[in-house]
């Protein structure tokens, strides 16, 4: 992808999606892009429904308003999908990354989902590779497997600064996910 690319992130409180926002917006600036990344404040609690933003762009970014037609959703926790309408907004070539274990089809039919669809089953990477479900870093994968817009290994070295201790099982979910994600 070229030029600005912005991306909305859903998750629930405490599943990471603004330290993955944060994250990626790092990895692309240590790759001399420019980028932004900020949460959606609002009444949010553990568990509740969240969202998070990144901007990459080649040049510096002028704007500083909140993503309201996104070029690419990525969706941490695919229940969400039953409370928020993930696609609200998104860009008519726009781009919708789904963490689930149902085939793309099916996920289309049952949210009405008309934009173009990658998948990836981060819960069960996640479980496997970190022993737990948490899929931010997992999702990340995806994102730069659907979007090639950062290099695995800059935000390998953000899971590491992030995440002292648990960073490798995160870098290998994340790449696992990157060969896993269904296109």
């Amino acid at each position: 992808m070229s030029g600005m690319t912005e991306i909305r992130w859903h998750g629930r409180g405490g599943q990471g999606a603004v330290a993955s926002a944060e994250m990626f917006a790092t990895a692309a600036i240590e790759e001399g892009k420019s980028a932004q990344a900020f949460p959606s404040f609002g009444p949010e609690r553990r568990g509740a429904p969240v969202m998070a933003f990144t901007r990459v762009n080649d040049e510096f970014i002028h704007l500083r308003t909140g993503i309201t037609e996104p070029d690419v959703v990525v969706v941490l926790d695919p229940s969400v999908m039953s409370a928020v309408d993930v696609t609200a907004g998104l860009k008519d070539d726009g781009l919708v990354i789904v963490n689930t274990s149902k085939g793309k089809k099916e996920l289309a039919g049952e949210f009405n989902i008309t934009a173009r669809l990658t998948t990836v089953n981060a819960d069960r990477i996640a479980h496997e590779e970190i022993g737990r479900p948490i899929t931010n870093t997992t999702m990340m994968g995806a994102l730069v497997r659907a979007t090639g817009l950062v290099e695995l290994d800059s935000l390998a070295k953000q899971i590491d600064k992030r995440f002292p201790g648990v960073a490798e099982k995160n870098i290998k979910a994340m790449r696992r996910a990157y060969e896993e994600t269904e296109i």
